[in-house]
Protein backbone atom coordinates (compact mmCIF):
# COMPACT_ATOMS: atom_id res chain seq x y z
CA UNK A 1 0.00 0.00 0.00
CA UNK A 2 2.72 2.38 0.71
CA UNK A 3 4.26 1.37 -2.50
CA UNK A 4 1.03 2.87 -4.42
CA UNK A 5 0.91 5.79 -2.72
CA UNK A 6 4.53 6.81 -3.19
CA UNK A 7 4.40 5.49 -6.67
CA UNK A 8 4.10 8.95 -9.00
CA UNK A 9 1.37 9.36 -11.27
CA UNK A 10 2.05 9.24 -15.29
CA UNK A 11 2.05 12.29 -17.12
CA UNK A 12 -0.55 12.95 -19.46
CA UNK A 13 1.50 12.37 -22.14
CA UNK A 14 2.51 8.83 -20.90
CA UNK A 15 -1.28 7.63 -20.47
CA UNK A 16 -1.88 9.09 -24.04
CA UNK A 17 1.21 6.74 -25.14
CA UNK A 18 -0.69 4.09 -23.26
CA UNK A 19 -3.93 4.74 -24.80
CA UNK A 20 -2.43 5.13 -28.40
CA UNK A 21 -0.68 1.51 -27.95
CA UNK A 22 -3.91 -0.37 -26.53
CA UNK A 23 -5.22 -2.79 -29.25
CA UNK A 24 -8.77 -1.65 -30.07
CA UNK A 25 -7.04 1.69 -31.00
CA UNK A 26 -4.77 -0.31 -33.21
CA UNK A 27 -8.06 -2.03 -34.96
CA UNK A 28 -9.85 1.37 -35.08
CA UNK A 29 -7.51 2.68 -37.01
CA UNK A 30 -6.54 -0.15 -39.05
CA UNK A 31 -10.28 -0.76 -39.85
CA UNK A 32 -10.07 2.89 -41.35
CA UNK A 33 -7.24 2.82 -43.07
CA UNK A 34 -8.85 -0.39 -45.39
CA UNK A 35 -11.91 1.80 -45.38
CA UNK A 36 -10.18 4.73 -47.01
CA UNK A 37 -8.19 2.41 -49.25
CA UNK A 38 -11.69 0.91 -50.56
CA UNK A 39 -12.87 4.42 -50.92
CA UNK A 40 -10.26 5.20 -53.22
CA UNK A 41 -10.41 2.29 -55.14
CA UNK A 42 -14.18 2.94 -55.88
CA UNK A 43 -13.69 6.96 -56.27
CA UNK A 44 -11.96 5.51 -59.49
CA UNK A 45 -15.18 4.51 -61.28
CA UNK A 46 -16.11 7.47 -63.49
CA UNK A 47 -19.85 6.28 -63.06
CA UNK A 48 -19.62 6.05 -59.47
CA UNK A 49 -18.28 9.78 -58.85
CA UNK A 50 -21.40 10.93 -60.86
CA UNK A 51 -23.56 9.48 -58.55
CA UNK A 52 -21.74 9.55 -55.07
CA UNK A 53 -18.54 11.29 -55.96
CA UNK A 54 -19.03 14.32 -53.43
CA UNK A 55 -19.79 11.81 -50.26
CA UNK A 56 -16.38 10.12 -50.99
CA UNK A 57 -14.79 13.27 -51.62
CA UNK A 58 -16.16 14.75 -47.89
CA UNK A 59 -15.56 10.70 -46.45
CA UNK A 60 -12.63 11.04 -47.96
CA UNK A 61 -11.47 14.40 -46.52
CA UNK A 62 -13.31 13.03 -42.96
CA UNK A 63 -10.80 10.33 -43.05
CA UNK A 64 -7.58 12.39 -43.77
CA UNK A 65 -8.41 14.40 -40.54
CA UNK A 66 -8.33 11.50 -38.54
CA UNK A 67 -5.20 10.37 -39.78
CA UNK A 68 -3.56 14.02 -39.16
CA UNK A 69 -5.21 14.09 -35.56
CA UNK A 70 -3.81 10.04 -34.97
CA UNK A 71 -0.09 11.05 -35.93
CA UNK A 72 -0.43 14.34 -34.49
CA UNK A 73 -1.60 12.86 -31.19
CA UNK A 74 1.50 10.32 -31.55
CA UNK A 75 4.15 13.37 -32.24
CA UNK A 76 3.14 14.69 -29.20
CA UNK A 77 2.85 11.11 -26.62
CA UNK A 78 6.59 10.09 -28.20
CA UNK A 79 8.16 13.07 -28.87
CA UNK A 80 11.21 12.89 -30.99
CA UNK A 81 11.02 9.16 -30.55
CA UNK A 82 8.24 9.13 -32.95
CA UNK A 83 10.70 9.12 -35.43
CA UNK A 84 12.37 5.66 -34.30
CA UNK A 85 9.58 4.09 -35.90
CA UNK A 86 9.89 3.53 -39.66
CA UNK A 87 6.07 3.28 -39.68
CA UNK A 88 5.62 6.40 -37.83
CA UNK A 89 7.82 8.17 -40.67
CA UNK A 90 5.99 6.23 -43.48
CA UNK A 91 2.34 7.40 -41.91
CA UNK A 92 3.75 11.12 -41.72
CA UNK A 93 5.03 11.27 -45.47
CA UNK A 94 1.73 9.66 -46.43
CA UNK A 95 -0.28 11.55 -44.91
CA UNK A 96 1.50 14.98 -45.41
CA UNK A 97 1.44 14.08 -49.30
CA UNK A 98 -2.18 13.87 -48.66
CA UNK A 99 -2.38 17.46 -47.19
CA UNK A 100 -1.25 18.75 -51.29
CA UNK A 101 -3.93 20.77 -52.91
CA UNK A 102 -5.54 18.96 -55.76
CA UNK A 103 -3.49 20.99 -58.63
CA UNK A 104 -3.45 19.08 -61.87
CA UNK A 105 -0.31 18.24 -60.91
CA UNK A 106 -0.59 17.15 -57.47
CA UNK A 107 -3.85 15.43 -57.80
CA UNK A 108 -1.92 12.06 -58.40
CA UNK A 109 0.25 12.22 -55.38
CA UNK A 110 -2.90 11.90 -53.04
CA UNK A 111 -3.78 8.67 -54.06
CA UNK A 112 -0.41 8.06 -52.58
CA UNK A 113 -2.73 7.53 -49.31
CA UNK A 114 -3.78 3.82 -50.45
CA UNK A 115 -0.51 3.01 -49.13
CA UNK A 116 -1.24 2.92 -45.89
CA UNK A 117 -3.04 -0.17 -46.21
CA UNK A 118 0.71 -1.49 -46.11
CA UNK A 119 0.59 -0.94 -42.59
CA UNK A 120 -1.44 -4.15 -42.37
CA UNK A 121 1.79 -6.27 -42.54
CA UNK A 122 2.97 -4.83 -39.58
CA UNK A 123 -0.28 -6.81 -37.83
CA UNK A 124 0.21 -9.97 -39.17
CA UNK A 125 2.99 -11.88 -37.91
CA UNK A 126 2.71 -14.28 -41.05
CA UNK A 127 3.07 -11.17 -43.36
CA UNK A 128 5.63 -9.58 -41.04
CA UNK A 129 7.83 -13.23 -41.77
CA UNK A 130 7.25 -12.91 -45.10
CA UNK A 131 8.71 -9.15 -45.38
CA UNK A 132 11.33 -9.73 -43.13
CA UNK A 133 12.12 -13.08 -45.49
CA UNK A 134 12.30 -10.67 -48.14
CA UNK A 135 14.63 -8.25 -46.82
CA UNK A 136 17.02 -10.84 -45.52
CA UNK A 137 16.74 -12.00 -48.94
CA UNK A 138 18.32 -8.88 -51.02
CA UNK A 139 22.09 -9.17 -50.07
CA UNK A 140 21.52 -12.59 -51.76
CA UNK A 141 19.46 -10.86 -54.55
CA UNK A 142 22.06 -8.26 -55.01
CA UNK A 143 24.66 -11.09 -55.96
CA UNK A 144 22.31 -12.82 -58.25
CA UNK A 145 21.08 -9.62 -59.98
CA UNK A 146 24.94 -8.57 -60.81
CA UNK A 147 25.29 -12.07 -62.10
CA UNK A 148 22.12 -11.94 -64.75
CA UNK A 149 23.46 -8.01 -65.46
CA UNK A 150 26.68 -9.96 -66.93
CA UNK A 151 24.76 -12.35 -68.99
CA UNK A 152 22.77 -9.94 -70.21
CA UNK A 153 25.10 -7.26 -71.02
CA UNK A 154 26.83 -10.58 -72.78
CA UNK A 155 24.23 -11.64 -74.99
CA UNK A 156 22.77 -8.19 -75.56
CA UNK A 157 26.23 -7.15 -77.18
CA UNK A 158 25.89 -10.75 -79.06
CA UNK A 159 22.68 -9.87 -80.29
CA UNK A 160 23.32 -6.24 -81.47
CA UNK A 161 26.05 -7.41 -83.77
CA UNK A 162 24.82 -10.46 -84.94
CA UNK A 163 20.88 -9.14 -85.73
CA UNK A 164 20.83 -5.63 -85.57
CA UNK A 165 21.53 -4.98 -89.17
CA UNK A 166 18.74 -7.07 -90.14
CA UNK A 167 16.36 -6.65 -86.78
CA UNK A 168 16.57 -2.75 -85.70
CA UNK A 169 13.40 -2.55 -84.21
CA UNK A 170 14.71 -5.23 -81.89
CA UNK A 171 18.32 -5.38 -81.85
CA UNK A 172 19.39 -2.24 -83.16
CA UNK A 173 21.16 -0.84 -80.49
CA UNK A 174 22.05 -2.04 -77.17
CA UNK A 175 19.45 -0.71 -75.39
CA UNK A 176 16.84 -2.33 -77.71
CA UNK A 177 18.53 -5.77 -77.88
CA UNK A 178 18.61 -5.81 -73.54
CA UNK A 179 15.00 -4.62 -74.03
CA UNK A 180 14.25 -7.49 -76.35
CA UNK A 181 15.94 -10.21 -74.04
CA UNK A 182 14.32 -9.37 -71.17
CA UNK A 183 10.88 -9.68 -73.06
CA UNK A 184 12.46 -13.00 -74.29
CA UNK A 185 13.16 -13.74 -70.42
CA UNK A 186 10.14 -13.40 -69.02
CA UNK A 187 8.52 -15.71 -72.16
CA UNK A 188 6.25 -13.26 -73.48
CA UNK A 189 5.38 -13.75 -77.24
CA UNK A 190 9.16 -14.66 -77.22
CA UNK A 191 8.43 -17.45 -79.94
CA UNK A 192 6.29 -15.71 -82.40
CA UNK A 193 7.42 -12.89 -81.41
CA UNK A 194 10.56 -12.21 -81.61
CA UNK A 195 12.81 -15.78 -82.10
CA UNK A 196 10.88 -17.37 -85.00
CA UNK A 197 10.99 -14.03 -87.26
CA UNK A 198 14.52 -13.61 -86.59
CA UNK A 199 15.15 -17.82 -87.68
CA UNK A 200 13.58 -16.62 -90.68
CA UNK A 201 16.51 -14.66 -91.63
CA UNK A 202 18.96 -17.12 -89.28
CA UNK A 203 18.32 -20.22 -89.39
CA UNK A 204 20.44 -21.38 -86.19
CA UNK A 205 19.85 -18.49 -84.00
CA UNK A 206 17.98 -20.99 -81.80
CA UNK A 207 21.53 -21.97 -80.86
CA UNK A 208 21.76 -17.75 -79.41
CA UNK A 209 18.47 -17.53 -77.82
CA UNK A 210 18.09 -21.10 -76.11
CA UNK A 211 20.76 -21.33 -74.19
CA UNK A 212 19.91 -17.76 -72.79
CA UNK A 213 16.25 -19.02 -72.08
CA UNK A 214 18.02 -21.67 -69.92
CA UNK A 215 20.14 -19.62 -68.13
CA UNK A 216 18.05 -16.51 -67.21
CA UNK A 217 14.39 -17.36 -67.33
CA UNK A 218 14.69 -20.93 -65.40
CA UNK A 219 18.23 -20.74 -63.50
CA UNK A 220 18.16 -17.46 -62.82
CA UNK A 221 14.17 -18.04 -61.22
CA UNK A 222 15.14 -20.84 -59.50
CA UNK A 223 18.05 -18.95 -57.25
CA UNK A 224 15.45 -16.38 -56.46
CA UNK A 225 13.33 -19.06 -55.20
CA UNK A 226 15.90 -20.59 -53.49
CA UNK A 227 16.76 -17.83 -51.73
CA UNK A 228 13.51 -16.79 -50.49
CA UNK A 229 12.87 -20.41 -49.65
CA UNK A 230 16.04 -20.19 -47.35
CA UNK A 231 15.47 -17.16 -45.82
CA UNK A 232 11.92 -17.67 -45.09
CA UNK A 233 13.14 -21.05 -43.50
CA UNK A 234 15.52 -19.56 -41.22
CA UNK A 235 13.33 -16.74 -39.92
CA UNK A 236 10.98 -19.33 -39.52
CA UNK A 237 13.62 -21.52 -37.78
CA UNK A 238 14.69 -18.52 -35.98
CA UNK A 239 11.25 -17.46 -34.83
CA UNK A 240 10.96 -20.90 -33.26
CA UNK A 241 13.84 -21.28 -32.05
CA UNK A 242 13.32 -18.17 -29.73
CA UNK A 243 9.73 -19.48 -29.29
CA UNK A 244 11.52 -21.83 -27.46
CA UNK A 245 14.05 -20.30 -26.14
CA UNK A 246 10.93 -17.76 -24.09
CA UNK A 247 9.47 -21.37 -23.17
CA UNK A 248 12.69 -22.66 -21.55
CA UNK A 249 13.42 -19.45 -19.38
CA UNK A 250 9.59 -19.43 -18.39
CA UNK A 251 10.17 -23.13 -17.46
CA UNK A 252 13.68 -22.64 -15.96
CA UNK A 253 11.95 -19.46 -13.57
CA UNK A 254 8.94 -21.83 -12.53
CA UNK A 255 11.21 -24.44 -11.55
CA UNK A 256 13.66 -21.79 -9.81
CA UNK A 257 10.57 -20.80 -7.57
CA UNK A 258 9.78 -24.94 -6.58
CA UNK A 259 13.20 -25.29 -5.69
CA UNK A 260 12.75 -22.10 -3.51
CA UNK A 261 9.38 -23.03 -1.96
CA UNK A 262 11.25 -26.53 -1.27
CA UNK A 263 13.80 -25.18 0.16
CA UNK A 264 11.60 -23.21 2.25
CA UNK A 265 9.45 -26.21 3.64
CA UNK A 266 12.74 -27.58 4.17
CA UNK A 267 14.09 -24.93 6.12
CA UNK A 268 10.28 -25.77 8.51
CA UNK A 269 10.41 -28.90 8.74
CA UNK A 270 13.59 -28.68 9.90
CA UNK A 271 12.76 -25.49 12.41
CA UNK A 272 9.73 -27.61 13.35
CA UNK A 273 11.69 -31.00 14.26
CA UNK A 274 14.10 -28.83 16.49
CA UNK A 275 10.99 -27.64 18.12
CA UNK A 276 9.83 -31.01 18.50
CA UNK A 277 13.24 -32.60 19.85
CA UNK A 278 13.34 -29.49 22.14
CA UNK A 279 10.20 -29.88 23.81
CA UNK A 280 10.79 -33.36 24.22
CA UNK A 281 14.08 -32.99 25.98
CA UNK A 282 12.54 -30.28 28.55
CA UNK A 283 9.93 -32.90 29.44
CA UNK A 284 12.09 -35.55 30.10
Amino acid sequence: MEQNADAKPLSFRARLRVFLEQDRVHNVILTIIIINAITLGIGTSDRVNQEIGGFLRGLDRFILGIFVVELSLKLYANGLRFFRSSWNIFDLFVVSVGLLPDGAGLSALRGLRVIRALRLLSVIPQMRAVVQALLDALPGMGAVIVMISIVFYVFGVMATIMYGAAFDEWFGTLGRSLYSLFQIMTLESWSMGIVRPVMDEFPYAWAFFVPFIVVTAFSVLNLFIGLLVNTMQAAVEQDTEAEFEKLRELVRNETDQVDAHVLALQEEVRALRDELRASRESRS
